[in-house]
């Protein structure tokens, strides 16, 4: 691991994205530097359990300077220099691989991104920017060619590598693409809206009247937040990067119980709006209040979580046991401590199976949906075919057993009938 700086005071000798206001105006008081020295020792010693609680402390990080040393930590995607050139080494490069599908599209993308953020570059650096992060993005596709890149992707790409720079983004991005946001970058949305139905039975255990209120439209205003980790609504860099340390620091699920609190919080706002009118309900909730009390937020949250955590939630179960919000979090705890590879390659195992179950589910489906376009031709050719086989038994019945057992063959065809029927 490169060594920390030895000081951390002159933030405008930077010549990264702009951090935040009350550090670049001033020198670091002594609560600060108390934080940055405990910042540099918990990356030194690799101790997650105190770079979380610093991540999620006020003001977070604090400082790009630490958040690229800390977040390939927090990540599990921390690598010694000897295990990048070894691993470097084996791989092959990434542009001899064949093309990724999707690789239009992110051409598009990174050709509309950095608009808000840096602000402190030249249209030739900027031209660099995206350059580097098509290659990041590119690059991590054609090294796992079963995602399916999705529109987002590329903002939070961009926070990545505006901190990590273009070299340690590729690895901090495959982990967070297949350990953080796998089922987001699956062949069809369907996973990541069940990520949303988990949010009126959370609103329901906290604000039934809220719940009830703005129940009347569903949940996709809280999509693109929820798919980008926010970083298609938040403008400001020093916010979506302290932002990005909780998300780092926490586990999968805790972007939507950010985005509940903020509905919680809305509470006065959401409710004046006639019950009458879910359009302007959706448009509400799909934009972000401004300003965001981020460091209040995440602690609430956090809370939230804690009283109400995922598996109580009704819609729960409807998650996929391979899931991101199930499965990754076994895989981040395992006592085995694995290498980022093995994660890697665990992750890309559950990716597969969710694939499966999704192409069985669709199988069912559709078999479902013949069956029942078939159901009135099905019947009648049953309806047809039992009064064949009543007539025919009742003849035969009464020809070798008299009369005495046609209620009985009447009543075993009656049950028969009802049994196809249903």
């Amino acid at each position: 691991m490169d060594a920390l700086p030895e000081s951390f005071d002159n933030e405008k000798a930077q010549t990264s994205p702009p951090q935040s206001p009350a550090l670049a105006a001033r020198a670091l008081d002594p609560r600060q530097k108390e934080k940055f020295d405990a910042i540099r020792l918990a990356c030194r010693d690799h101790d997650v359990v105190a770079l979380t609680e610093l991540a999620l402390s006020d003001e977070g990080l604090m400082s790009d300077n630490v958040r690229k040393e800390a977040w390939p930590i927090l990540l599990g995607a921390s690598r010694s220099r000897e295990q990048c050139d070894a691993e470097n080494e084996k791989k092959s490069s990434w542009k001899k691989l064949p093309p990724h599908p999707d690789e239009n599209q992110v051409k598009l993308d990174v050709d509309r991104s950095f608009i808000y953020y840096p602000t402190d570059v030249t249209p030739r650096e900027l031209g660099e920017r995206k350059d580097e992060l098509y290659d990041l993005i590119v690059e991590v596709l054609r090294r796992h060619p079963m995602l399916g890149y999705f529109q987002g992707f590329h903002d939070i790409c961009q926070v990545f590598l505006l901190v990590l720079g273009p070299e340690r983004s590729v690895t901090a991005i495959e982990h967070i693409a297949l350990l953080r946001i796998r089922d987001f970058m699956l062949p069809t949305m369907g996973p990541a809206l069940d990520h949303l139905q988990l949010l009126f039975p959370l609103l329901q255990a906290v604000d039934p009247k809220l719940c009830a209120h703005i129940s009347l439209t569903q949940p996709f205003f809280a999509l693109a937040a929820t798919l980008t980790l926010y970083a298609h609504d938040i403008t400001e860099y020093s916010d979506i990067a302290r932002l990005f340390d909780a998300f780092i620091a926490l586990d999968q699920v805790f972007p939507l119980y950010l985005f509940a609190q903020i509905v919680i919080e809305r509470r006065d706002e959401l409710l004046s709006i006639p019950d009458d009118e879910p359009e302007m309900l959706h448009v509400t909730l799909s934009k972000l209040p401004k300003p965001l009390d981020l460091d209040g937020l995440i602690s609430r949250a956090i809370e939230l979580q804690k009283q109400h955590p995922p598996h109580r939630l009704s819609t729960w179960r409807r998650v996929s046991r391979y899931s991101v919000l199930k499965a990754t979090p076994i895989l981040r705890n395992s006592s085995s401590k694995p290498s980022p590879a093995e994660d890697l390659a665990k992750a890309e195992i559950l990716f597969r199976k969710h694939c499966e179950e999704m192409e069985r589910t669709k199988r069912r489906q559709e078999m479902l949906q013949a069956l029942q376009k078939r159901r009135k031709p099905l019947i009648v050719t049953l309806t047809v075919f039992i009064a064949v086989v009543s007539v025919g038994l009742e003849l035969y019945n009464r020809k070798h057993h008299g009369a005495s057992m046609s209620r009985s063959v009447m009543l075993g065809v009656g049950g028969l009938w009802r049994i196809l029927k249903g």
